[in-house]
């Protein structure tokens, strides 16, 4: 009897484990592979596999075995649904509404808006070109049936890459879970998301910043790139462990980290795909148009009153690029009211313009252009904490409400000095100066202390002479032995002076060797270093390096701007257009991201447009100042930035 229960214990226990067994699978985790795809792949829940593997909410490794319930989906039904596949174009007729056009192409108003976000903030008008999205039917499981996504409904301020990073994915596995999913996401918009437990969704960090990882990067060049390890990483994200790096990752990084990093050029996130604040942003803009002086009867006299005045000149075609950036930005939707004032380049009538006109409701104000007007519009601003940027001048004072955009002198002379020191290749550094740089040349010489210093010949009185000899770098001439060493030789160059440059220039080209490479630099880049007296095959030759505040563009590969300025007023556009169409983009931008400018510091990190980049930084007692700027480069007769 015993002999006969103990049998059919047996069999029931192996009959049980059959069953169990033909419950449950095994999966072996493969590069790459994160809870949510291998849930998605197995038809499962996320909360499915961590009940059966607890580790798991650790992270998971590659080669490690996970048991994988059977999915409870045991429907196969089919549904139909819409699949997204391109545009038609339809350009609008008189009395055509949305409702119409909607109702004619078989879709719906909100389909046509997200498509053409810019009806978001305007009316349809006879003549706007729309793109129709086109839908086409297909077969597809019911979305219900796959329990690993969920739907989620857009929160103020969260964008496409904030939504990515909460639920660990990347931008490219957000897009495809959702179809068609415009750049641009509405508040209480609902979108597919991984289904997995609130307590593994992501908090966002307000005093972290978050950078979108970059197709083929590695921990090394994000080293470089953030200045961090792969170790500081993987405790910021540690799902790293287990997924490795991928491109549209969204990664956790300490705020502004990468500023010191010479290599960093691209922005951390995308502002135009952050877009959540959709309320009417009111910018200000107050430029020196000096309408005043124009007779406006004669055209010709205008004509020549703009071409003979710089300062009107500049102001017209900053206001040229403020322009296209209004427009592009109302095409994503964003709600703008614009003021525009003619401060006449008087103090007296920008404090007339601030004193008249209501600027309680401004968000941000533009301008002035000079120096003086800007400080008395910041004072006067500032009692109502109202931001004001400064478009050109280099050296403002920073008042509270002050955003000086462009990069100071002193921070161009230490990014240079920065960059070099980051250079192991280099054997050994030397300073040319005349008299007027000599401070400059202190400094270098503070920083590069094993450095030799060359001056410029100076006459009996001490005035420059404005050259060096051949000799001052001649240690043996029948030898042919000079001053350089075999390798890397950095030479700054410190000078206002154009015969100077190029005395300096055509000696060092003329000692260029296989064995020694010298490089020629400056902190201060100025018109000495152009003109028909210097050779630019000489500054290519010698791989002439100095900071910028900006790059050119590449008029070969020109983006969206530089295409539709070049339509709608027939030329490329100079400095001051593309200046003011990247300063009007970031303010509007960081605006509908943060809501306000003195926010957007601590949650925006580096954004970077046609030429110009920003990266505001506070300063301790006062304002804020634009540390972001560029290393350029001569190559192979070319002006390229160094990466």
């Amino acid at each position: 009897m015993k002999q006969f229960l103990f049998f059919f214990s047996l069999v029931f226990l192996l009959n049980f484990t059959v069953a169990t067994a033909q419950d449950y699978k095994t999966h072996k985790v493969q590069k790459g592979e994160t809870i949510y795809s291998i849930a998605k792949q197995y038809r499962v829940t996320p909360f499915d596999i961590y009940k059966l593997n607890p580790d798991a909410k650790q992270g998971i490794l590659e080669n490690s075995v996970l048991i994988i319930p059977e999915s409870k989906d045991g429907s196969t039904d089919i549904v139909y649904e819409r699949e997204f596949i391109g545009y038609k174009k339809h350009r609008v007729k008189r009395k055509e509404t949305l409702y119409g056009l909607a109702t004619k192409y078989n879709v719906t108003q909100d389909e046509i808006k997200k498509h053409n976000t810019w009806l978001y903030s305007e009316n349809l008008r006879k003549g706007d070109r729309l793109q129709i999205p086109i839908f086409k039917k297909v077969k597809k499981l019911p979305e219900e049936l796959d329990s690993s996504i969920k739907k989620y409904a857009v929160k103020p301020k969260e964008g496409k890459w904030r939504i990515a990073f909460k639920f660990g994915i990347s931008l490219n596995e957000l897009d495809n879970l959702n179809p068609g999913l415009g750049r641009t996401l509405k508040v209480g918009q609902l979108i597919n998301v991984p289904n997995i437990a609130d307590n593994e969704i992501r908090d966002f960090d307000e005093f972290y910043s978050y950078y979108e990882v970059l197709p083929k990067e590695g921990f090394y060049r994000l080293n470089i790139k953030l200045g961090l390890s792969q170790d500081e990483l993987e405790n910021l994200n540690p799902e790293l462990k287990s997924t490795g790096l991928k491109a549209g990752m969204i990664l956790k990084v300490p705020l502004n980290s990468f500023v010191d990093s010479e290599n960093a050029k691209k922005t951390l996130i995308s502002l135009v795909d952050s877009i959540n604040n959709y309320t009417e942003k009111h910018i200000v803009v107050m430029l020196p148009f000096k309408l005043n002086t124009v007779n406006s009867d004669s055209v010709y006299d205008a004509q020549n009153k703009i071409k003979n005045d710089k300062t009107m000149s500049r102001a017209l075609d900053f206001h040229s690029g403020v322009l296209m950036a209004i427009d592009s930005a109302k095409r994503l939707g964003i709600s703008i009211k614009l003021d525009v004032y003619d401060t006449k380049n008087q103090q007296a009538e920008t404090m007339n313009i601030i004193k008249n006109n209501n600027f309680y409701s401004v968000d941000a104000v533009i301008g002035p252009l000079m120096k003086k007007n800007f400080e008395k519009a910041a004072t006067m601003l500032s009692e109502s904490n109202i931001p004001i940027v400064s478009p050109l001048t280099r050296n403002v004072r920073l008042y509270e409400n002050v955003f000086q955009s462009r990069p100071s002198s002193d921070l161009l002379q230490q990014r240079m000095v920065q960059y070099f020191k980051q250079d192991s290749l280099i054997k050994k550094v030397f300073i040319i100066h005349d008299r007027k740089s000599k401070p400059t040349a202190l400094f270098l010489k503070s920083k590069f202390p094993n450095s030799k210093v060359i001056s410029s010949k100076s006459d009996k009185e001490g005035s420059d002479l404005n050259y060096v000899l051949l000799d001052d770098f001649i240690i043996d001439e029948e030898e042919g032995i000079n001053i350089f060493s075999e390798g890397r030789n950095v030479v700054f160059l410190e000078t206002t002076d154009n015969g100077f440059a190029s005395n300096v220039s055509s000696i060092l080209n003329s000692l260029i060797s296989d064995e020694k490479e010298i490089i020629l630099a400056t902190t201060n880049k100025n018109n000495a270093f152009e003109g028909k007296n210097i050779s630019n095959i000489y500054l290519s030759n010698l791989k002439f390096h100095f900071p910028s505040i900006k790059k050119d563009f590449d008029e070969s590969n020109p983006d969206n701007f530089v295409r539709n300025y070049k339509k709608i007023y027939g030329f490329t556009p100079n400095n001051y257009a593309v200046r003011g169409f990247d300063l009007t983009m970031d303010v509007l931008l960081r605006l509908s991201y943060a809501g306000n400018l003195y926010d957007s510091t601590n949650l925006i990190s580096e954004t970077v447009y046609t030429e110009n980049k920003f990266l505001y930084k506070k300063k301790l007692f006062g304002g804020y100042y634009n540390s972001a700027s560029y290393i350029i480069k001569y190559i192979d007769l070319k002006i390229v930035e160094v990466q």
